[in-house]
């Protein structure tokens, strides 16, 4: 029998187990705690990299961590490679060359810029998607609001790191194709048969260069550690989480909390790394995060209504 509005909200009240609105809220609950695992995760895989660097040097941790993607990405995706069209092949191909390209770029700002910093810039990159082709007065402003906090972010001073910066827009631009291309894969192959073989043709173009770099600089075992622990926890442990978060929870919420990235890197640079940002730079993150969720917000909801 079909309960009414009252006897719902009694059982919520009294958590009565089965109730379908207990079961969608204990399901939300489940997806922040996993997106809040899948963002700690990820930005402390990345300072932990930060510390094998003086010895392997942005390109041997990258090196590490796209072979740790490929083995998880392979293992859960079991991608059929003899099955795939050469037009399957080209997009496969250029989001393997994104993500290695994307990766290398932001290691290597993080090590210039530090964690924060460059985790920030980078996120300009799905602000940037969220943003395109839109006409909106809301979205408008959030690009200008995004700009003014760069601007905020990069102020020329005598220790400005321009390479550094430019490294890390690099990796936003990296992102924002990735982010594309992922939809162009997911459209042409099922599950997750495009995305492990992208990480697997990451993982091959690495071999060379990860096998040169532990050639010339033998990592102690405290460094192979870090390196291998960045790509568990910056791969292997968010790519799991975010899975099983977006069976919990809606897409537009999983990418409105995917925001909240930038801060997370830069309290974990604070704490684990001692990288220490000034107030403006505070607030100009939390600006680029707020316009963030302010676009993705306006986008979902023209969206459902154009669906209407």
């Amino acid at each position: 029998m079909q309960l009414d509005r009252s006897d719902s909200a009694q059982r919520l009240q009294s958590g009565v187990p089965g109730d379908p609105a207990i079961s969608r809220a204990r399901g939300s609950r489940g997806g922040v705690a996993l997106m809040l695992l899948s963002g700690l995760s990820n930005q402390a895989g990345a300072s932990l990299a930060s510390l094998a660097f003086p010895v392997l040097g942005p390109a041997g941790v990258v090196a590490v961590r796209q072979w740790v993607a490929a083995i998880v990405l392979v293992a859960v995706g079991r991608p059929r490679l003899r099955r795939f069209s050469a037009a399957q092949w080209r997009v496969v191909l250029g989001l393997a060359l994104v993500f290695a390209v994307m990766n290398l770029s932001l290691y290597a700002a993080i090590e210039r810029i530090g964690l924060g910093l460059a985790v920030t810039l980078e996120f300009l990159g799905p602000l940037a998607v969220a943003l395109a082709g839109s006409r909106r007065i809301t979205n408008v402003l959030c690009a200008v609001a995004a700009a003014g906090a760069v601007a905020v972010l990069v102020r020329p001073t005598p220790s400005t790191d321009y390479l550094g910066v430019g490294l890390a827009l690099l990796a936003a631009v990296c992102w924002a194709g990735y982010i594309l291309l992922n939809r162009e894969v997911g459209a042409r192959l099922p599950g997750l048969e495009g995305s492990a073989a992208a990480a697997l043709v990451s993982g091959i173009l690495y071999l060379p260069v990860g096998a040169w770099v532990l050639w010339q600089h033998p990592p102690t075992v405290a460094v192979l550690v870090y390196a291998l622990a960045a790509g568990v926890l910056s791969s292997a442990v968010p790519f799991l989480a975010d899975t099983l978060a977006l069976r919990r929870m809606p897409a537009h919420s999983f990418s409105m909390f995917m925001s909240v990235n930038p801060v997370f890197a830069a309290l974990i640079g604070l704490a684990a790394l001692g990288q220490q940002l000034d107030v403006p730079a505070w607030l100009a993150i939390v600006a680029i995060v707020g316009a963030n969720i302010v676009a993705l917000s306006t986008s979902h909801r023209s969206t459902r209504r154009r669906a209407e």
